[in-house]
């Protein structure tokens, strides 16, 4: 009885540390750009590193943040399609909440774009299109992420991906969760928009 939770909970745990992997900061530091928690907002995601002025780590971040993501399901569907969405939910876990930076990790919305895209590619496409669509019209990677999140369970509901809805309505809450600084500053009319000096 016991060992049939053992491959779930190694799935988890998998995911968790592919998504664990601050590749933001990594290659902040081998690159010179210094310590990014110390930069900007602090965070470790690619809107953070591109405010370090250096445009093609943070392309390269935003690229391995969605990929971890995409990555942790993909490899753990080929064991068996259910632990999909375990590695997936280890990783998007694992990008907020690294172990080894104290639990303090990103916002998740890259890793998050990977996770569904791997899962159901319609609903990765929709969340692709809201986040890009909402930086190009309002200019705030912190409301276009939190946009795209959200249109992640809607567009479930839609398509009829009804069993996923609950999970996705999950990540869209932590994803607005780790927002809620950038909320704040909105509602002060302190945010800044993505090309701001």
């Amino acid at each position: 009885m016991q060992s049939m939770w053992i491959e779930p909970i190694l799935t988890v745990f998998l995911g968790y540390m592919l998504g664990s992997i601050p590749f933001g900061l990594l290659l902040t530091r081998l690159t010179g750009g210094g310590d990014l928690r110390e930069i900007g907002s602090g965070n470790i995601g690619a809107t953070n590193v591109l405010r370090t002025g250096n445009k093609a780590i943070a392309a390269l971040t935003l690229l391995l943040d969605v990929g971890k993501g995409a990555a942790a399901v993909v490899i753990a569907s080929n064991f068996d399609s259910g632990f999909g969405v375990l590695a997936g939910m280890g990783a998007f876990l694992g990008h907020l909440y690294p172990v080894w930076l104290k639990f303090k990790g990103g916002k998740g919305v890259a890793t998050l774009l990977g996770i569904v895209a791997a899962l159901a590619p319609i609903l990765g496409i929709v969340f692709a299109v809201t986040w890009l669509a909402g930086l190009l019209i309002l200019r705030y990677s912190s409301v276009s992420g939190m946009l795209a999140s959200i249109s992640v369970p809607i567009t479930a509901v839609i398509v009829g991906q009804y069993s996923w809805v609950p999970m996705f309505i999950g990540f869209a809450l932590l994803v607005i969760w780790k927002h809620r600084a950038n909320v704040e500053r909105l509602m002060a009319g302190e945010e800044p928009k993505v090309g701001a000096s």
